[in-house]
């Protein structure tokens, strides 16, 4: 068997199942009630007529969002709002990780198969989380650095006896499906010089097998490649967005995408318009939609100084899986400026719309507006904005295009404030639309951004980011960060108190009308980390987990909260329902992860109990739900050692820090990421072989030493002893007040 794939004992995996205390004496007395269910005999076996007739076995949970239309809805209704309270604890897997968890398992004839940290697989018996086998991928930490959000991954697909992941270094594996033996693998990265990504899952199209990629933030340029499912042969790869002109065209669409460039575009950087996540095939139609990401530059002015819709990005494609052709396609946000990326999940449904029923695409994307397309032909049918927005005053139907309003959102001209936050009014977490009460539940974001471009040119950093522009929360929180001018910060800050309600940033669950493209009701949180996603199901019941470790469950009709169960796990990814033997599950992954993954709430399950990955599993007449130790003080901060460093010094490593070490070390307490304000004096000591020579690497560091020179790295520990002192004096000050600290020089 390959190193890639590792077969464990079960005992090592199944952390524990919730038995009935009588079960547990009679047991003990070596008689009584057992689990003497047979152990699967059918391993991964999908296939089009399956995937089809889905409703026909509702016990499974076939794609990331149990049919082919992914609507993460379950028919199961054993579990309802009547007995819901009833809900409790069937069985817990640790992943023996600590970043972040966003995949759905799959459920197919009482296996589950899911993804983890990087791309790696589990596969349980679904009955008791008992592993079956778990394969880690061969993923260089060196990539860590090439991640923007974290080393998450959305999940994995099942077909045919085999389950197909791609792992965060762009390796696409095929596994068996009964062992985890790799079958076959395929490097998905044309340029390992460039900062490429995968964190998607892969996706079944007719008899190839899907997968994109991220980097857009670095310098990415986005494609889709498509593998024939049994060799791992390449059929065919798309190019989202044009190249460098003076070079051949890879596909013939980019043709019609270059005439909306300028040809002295920053061709360099890449580009964007990454495909890493939203994919969906209709084996009905047989076509294949993708959503496409955001530009890289942010600015188009700076990106493609003539302008232009500057096609693919931020668009919907329909393409043929046979040829990887394009079908149709729809741009969401021309000439993208905000990272409104349209990568967001996808929903094939059947709504009734005019008077007859339309074979419909939805999505709502970070833009902030909800579509409903004709996925046959492409017309878009409605767009109506489902939190506030102020880069477009409104969706044109017979054009199409929004009515983008520059003046507002244009900051070529200066700092602007932003609806929606580049973090969307919806990102990855998935919608779940009932077809019983036609309500798309949608979990929502109420946020802005300043967003403002200081720099009169762009100096190209290859492998690194290259957003090209500042982006900042408008609550506030971070005007502080290091390289803003007083002038600068000033100028924010009255821009805020011209836009108060920028400050109220919080997440809602919202219960949407397609048809009618209006909210019918929502729940919502002050905290804006409860985002997670959401699953609804016939017992008339909306679930949803929350940052803090909460997953509650709602009426469908009317929000009602009827349900919460303290898991002591931060929740993000959606729950899934299935049913084995007679008995329905609801089962969720748990862990802080991806973007805005080292900014831990401090109210958060993450701040108080860490960050173990955990697969969480409960039914009706369940246990109490075990939650982790709480973690201990941190106790008293070292002294740092003496500041020589010149001011100069410091504050060029702050630049230095935020350039490079800021997306992942917010130095915030008991964040994913070290708070290098603690550092030991061994750290210390090993500053720069931890950071230009990979002395961590085996613990997800990567090395710089192709990017940060010696004198840089000790710019960096310059700033870093600053800040330290500062928290040292700090917390001396609040012990013993009126005792000065001074830093020894």
């Amino acid at each position: 068997m390959p190193s890639h794939a590792t077969i464990r004992p079960a005992p090592r995996r199944a952390a524990h199942l919730a038995l009935p205390l009588l079960a547990l004496l009679l047991a003990a007395c070596g008689s009584g009630p057992r689990d003497t269910a047979r152990k699967p005999e059918s391993f991964g076996q999908i296939d089009r007529a399956r995937l089809l007739a889905a409703d026909a076995t509702p016990g499974d949970w076939l794609t990331s969002g149990r049919d082919f239309g992914k609507g993460h809805y379950s028919p199961l209704e054993q579990i309802n709002r009547d007995n819901v309270a009833r809900l409790g604890f069937a069985w817990e897997y640790h992943t023996g990780t600590r970043r972040g968890l966003e995949a759905t398992p799959i459920v197919v004839d009482g296996v589950m198969y899911t993804s983890g940290v990087a791309g790696r697989v589990y596969a349980l018996d679904a009955r008791n989380g008992e592993e079956l086998w778990h394969f880690t991928p061969e993923v260089d930490g060196q990539v860590n650095r090439k991640a923007c959000c974290d080393q998450v991954n959305r999940g994995v697909s099942v077909w045919k006896g085999k389950v197909y992941v791609a792992a965060l270094d762009g390796m696409l594996y095929a596994l068996d499906a009964r062992s985890g033996e790799v079958l076959w693998k395929q490097d998905t990265i044309v340029d390992h010089r460039r900062a490429y990504t995968s964190t998607g899952a892969p996706e079944v199209a007719g008899g190839v097998v899907v997968i994109g990629n991220a980097g857009a933030e670095y310098d990415a340029r986005g494609y889709l490649s498509a593998y024939d499912l049994d060799s791992g042969r390449l059929a065919w790869r798309f190019y989202i967005v044009p190249g460098d002109p003076s070079q051949p065209r890879e596909n013939p669409e980019l043709e019609l995408a270059a005439r909306t460039w300028d040809p002295k575009s920053r061709w360099d950087v890449g580009g964007g318009g990454t495909a890493w996540d939203a994919m969906v095939y209709d084996p009905e139609l047989d076509l294949l939609y993708v959503g496409t990401g955001n530009a890289a530059l942010y600015n188009r002015a700076k990106r493609s100084p003539k302008g232009g819709d500057n096609l693919f990005l931020s668009s919907i494609l329909a393409l043929n899986p046979r040829t990887g052709r394009l079908v149709w396609y729809y741009q969401e946000v021309p000439g993208d400026m905000w990272d409104y990326t349209a990568t967001q999940p996808m929903v094939l449904a059947d709504l009734p719309i005019g008077g007859m029923t339309r074979k419909v695409l939805m999505q709502a994307p970070k833009n902030g507006f909800f579509y409903v397309f004709d996925r046959r032909t492409g017309e878009l049918l409605s767009a109506k904005n489902f939190v506030p927005v102020d880069w477009a005053k409104g969706i044109d139907l017979k054009t199409g295009r929004p009515l983008v309003d520059r003046d507002a959102v244009d900051y070529t001209t200066g700092p602007k404030l932003v609806f929606p936050a580049t973090m969307g009014g919806h990102n990855w977490n998935p919608m779940s639309f009932d077809p019983r009460t036609g309500l798309v539940y949608l979990p929502t974001l109420h946020a802005a951004n300043y967003m403002l471009d200081t720099t009169r040119g762009h100096e190209y950093r290859p492998g690194r980011l290259n957003m090209g522009i500042t982006a900042m929360l408008a609550t506030g929180l971070q005007l502080g960060s290091p390289g803003l001018s007083p002038q600068l910060r000033r100028q924010l800050e009255q821009l805020g108190r011209k836009y108060p309600e920028a400050r109220d940033m919080h997440a809602s669950l919202t219960a949407w009308d397609p048809v009618a493209q209006q909210a019918v009701w929502e729940y919502p949180t002050p905290g804006w980390w409860d985002r997670g996603g959401v699953l609804s199901t016939a017992g008339d019941l909306v679930f949803q987990g929350t940052d803090t470790g909460l997953l509650r469950v709602f009426d469908a009709h009317d929000g009602k909260l009827l349900k919460e169960i303290d898991t002591g796990t931060s929740i993000i990814a959606a729950p899934m329902s299935y049913s084995i033997d007679g008995v329905q599950y609801v089962a969720v992954m748990a862990a802080w992860g991806g973007g805005g993954w080292f900014i831990t709430n401090p109210k958060s399950a993450a701040y108080t109990y860490g960050n173990e990955g955990r697969i969480l599993a409960f039914r009706l007449d369940g246990g109490p739900t075990p939650k982790p130790a709480p973690l201990a003080d941190p106790g008293p901060r070292p002294m740092p050692p003496p500041l020589g460093a010149s001011a100069a010094t410091v504050q060029r490593g702050a630049r230095l820090f935020a350039e490079n070490c800021g997306i992942c070390h917010q130095n915030v307490p008991r964040s994913g990421a070290p708070d290098l304000t603690r550092m030991s004096p061994a750290v210390h000591q090993t500053f720069n072989d931890i950071v230009l020579h990979g002395q961590r690497r085996a613990l997800g560091m990567p090395q710089w030493d192709d990017v940060l020179s010696e004198a840089d790295a000790d710019a960096i520990h310059a700033y870093l002893i600053s800040l330290a002192w500062d928290a040292y004096r700090a917390e001396q000050a609040g012990l013993r007040a009126g005792t000065p600290v001074v830093a020894p020089h």
